[in-house]
């Protein structure tokens, strides 16, 4: 089966979008539906992963979605943009490390393109410009279904950072396209698909 590719305009709940990808997983899980690339953008919203700490909330005040994705706390804003997928590793290499790799070189790829230069970093997952991070992944997998997604920084509010201590980090090391470049892109979204699905190929 072909993976659908979903592109949502309109911002979309965490709570709904969570709801969605779930039952897909499900889905896909079961041989009943096809792979899953969704880009979206969320209100402003502060999710925890699975090895998050108390100790990472600044600002007592937020409320913060607990998920069961890896990872710590981490914000999500209009401006930022969601890739959520859900792929079926059975069809393909049984290697989570090889899928994390795809997703990585994606957005490496794509940054290239806007002639920002990132990197990984084997200590700390997600992509970085320099010593600031650009982008943010947290990956499950259950069955060899992996899913969950990513987020890279276009053009949002980094101020909103501030209330907590973003994946373990520092909060004032968070950078975006528009910071490093001063534009946001164009296109963005038909050159991950693509770049996306390119790289998927190599697993």
């Amino acid at each position: 089966m072909s993976i659908e590719i979903k592109l949502s305009k309109k911002p979309v709940s965490y709570k709904k979008a969570m709801n969605f990808l779930n039952k897909r997983v499900e889905e896909v899980k079961n041989g009943k539906n096809r792979e899953l690339l969704w880009i979206l953008e969320h209100p402003k919203t502060y999710t925890a992963g699975v090895s998050f700490s108390r100790r990472d909330i600044i600002d007592k005040n937020i409320s913060v979605i607990k998920t069961n994705r890896g990872g710590k706390i981490t914000l999500h804003n209009p401006g930022q943009k969601i890739i959520y997928f859900v792929i079926n590793l059975n069809s393909r290499k049984k290697d989570i490390r090889k899928f994390i790799n795809v997703i990585e070189n994606t957005i490496i790829d794509l940054l290239k393109i806007f002639r920002i230069n990132s990197k990984k970093d084997k200590k700390n997952i997600g992509i970085w410009v320099k010593n600031k991070k650009i982008a943010a992944i947290g990956l499950r997998v259950s069955r060899w279904v992996a899913y969950h997604g990513c987020s890279i920084n276009i053009s949002n509010n980094l101020e909103s950072y501030k209330k907590i201590v973003p994946c373990g980090l520092d909060n004032t090391k968070i950078t975006s396209v528009l910071k490093e470049k001063n534009m946001v892109p164009k296109n963005f979204e038909k050159k991950l698909i693509k770049l996306f699905l390119k790289n998927l190929k190599q697993i």
